[in-house]
């Protein structure tokens, strides 16, 4: 049951770091396109992944544009606040490809104008609150994907 998790131009070490403790945890796989916010090499990272980094598989992009050519017949769904459908609604099967956006601004405009029919959100219920945590929003629709696929 392995899904892919895909960060567009991720700019937080620590999310970056605790989304690969996931992947592992999960057995995904990490899609990773550049440019990020910080370098591979930041402690942050590797603290929030702990010794775990070593063991995760990631696969990384030089760009938007690198990751489409090399994927382009993947399955891919596409998280997002401007979602009409939930979460849970996303049509799971093995080898599905999960794409979230950096941290503060989510997906480019393009890609939400093209990819509208798989766009799905995580439902917030109060209007006190825009995005949830990247990290946390990964693992809910990672672990929702797994319960449905089990």
């Amino acid at each position: 049951m392995p899904l892919n998790i895909v960060l567009i131009e991720p700019e937080i070490p620590n999310n970056t770091g605790n989304i690969g403790r996931l992947s592992l945890a999960s057995g995904s796989t990490l899609h990773l396109v550049k440019p990020f916010g910080f370098e591979l090499t930041d402690a942050r990272l590797k603290r929030a992944g702990l010794d775990y980094w070593k063991h995760i598989n990631v696969i990384m992009y030089e760009s938007i544009t690198d990751f489409f050519e090399q994927n382009q017949s993947k399955k891919m769904a596409f998280l997002s606040s401007h979602g009409k459908s939930n979460h849970w609604d996303i049509p799971f099967e093995n080898d599905l490809f999960l794409v979230f956006g950096k941290e503060s601004v989510g997906l480019p405009k393009d890609l939400i104008d093209k990819h509208s029919e798989s766009l799905y959100k995580i439902p917030l219920y109060s209007e006190h609150i825009r995005s949830l945590n990247l990290s946390n929003a990964v693992s809910i629709v990672i672990y929702e994907g797994k319960r449905q696929l089990k």
